[in-house]
């Protein structure tokens, strides 16, 4: 590969670590969001086969996850905002259903892969767009609906490279824990979603043929490196800007951004 080449590479592996740090700052949603799709286009222009540029993607966006949530399960233990007993108990599910994410990945294949997280893009745009924050309902969740919960959002999580906070934050907000006690709590689950999920791919893809060079199975640590670089330094600079901007307006930019990217990756599939 030219010089060029992976100049080009790097900068866009870096830029994109930014932006994604930033969303995840500003507006407390993964950057798996926005990673997956971009590096899908990056690794698709690079010419690799069809069957691995969706699981690449994946297995490289939850490796990046387990840094940026490792930064902010820091940050939020800090303000005690992270309900321990409840992460252990979410996170036994997490484990679980983390493993089994990464090789259903490897059945569907990269089309069907795509299709999937397009369609769950457009459903988390249409919930920042027009949903309303779940009704608080009984008392926090027990082992008993936590395990299978958990069980759940590893599989979804690990589907899709997410870190799971789209589904565990109003899955905890049901259940009359505090906004910011959920965030938090979602941010340590994140960590666990990560590094089970990210360990997945890297298992589902060995032996696979055309695998770029730096990968490990469906894990590439030259993207892994810049993007986490760069979204942990962006992450900080994205919760102070929470503070100052309208988080409405943001928001709504913000969900329209992944429609057009649901969208793509539907059509892309």
């Amino acid at each position: 590969m030219a010089g060029m080449d992976v100049f080009y590479l790097w900068t866009s592996y870096a830029v994109l670590g930014l932006f994604a740090g930033i969303a995840a700052g500003l507006l407390g949603i993964g950057g798996g969001l926005l990673i997956v799709p971009v590096l899908a286009g990056l690794f698709a222009t690079q010419g690799y086969p069809e069957a691995i540029v969706m699981p690449l993607a994946l297995g490289t966006s939850l490796a990046t996850i387990v840094f940026t949530s490792l930064s902010s399960l820091l940050a939020h233990h800090r303000r005690g905002a992270v309900r321990w007993p409840l992460m252990g108990q979410l996170s036994a599910g997490i484990v679980a259903g983390g493993w089994l994410g990464g090789y259903l990945a490897r059945w569907l294949g990269g089309p069907a892969l795509a299709i999937v997280f397009g369609v769950f893009e457009l459903l988390v745009a249409a919930h920042m767009l027009f949903g309303r924050a779940p009704a608080a309902h009984r008392g926090p969740p027990g082992p008993g609906r936590n395990l299978p919960a958990g069980t759940v959002i590893g599989i979804v999580s690990a589907l899709l490279g997410i870190g799971g906070g789209t589904l565990t934050v109003p899955w905890l907000v049901w259940h009359r824990v505090a906004i910011r006690e959920a965030v938090g709590t979602a941010s340590a689950c994140g960590l666990p979603i990560a590094l089970v999920g990210a360990l997945g791919y890297i298992l589902a893809g060995q032996g696979m043929e055309s695998l770029p060079g730096g990968s490990t199975g469906f894990v590439h640590w030259p993207a892994v490196a810049a993007i986490s670089l760069t979204s942990v330094l962006a992450a900080p600079s994205g919760a102070r800007l929470a503070h100052s901007m309208p988080q409405q307006r943001l928001k709504q930019v913000f969900a329209l951004l992944l429609a057009g990217l649901g969208v793509w990756m539907v059509l892309r599939g």
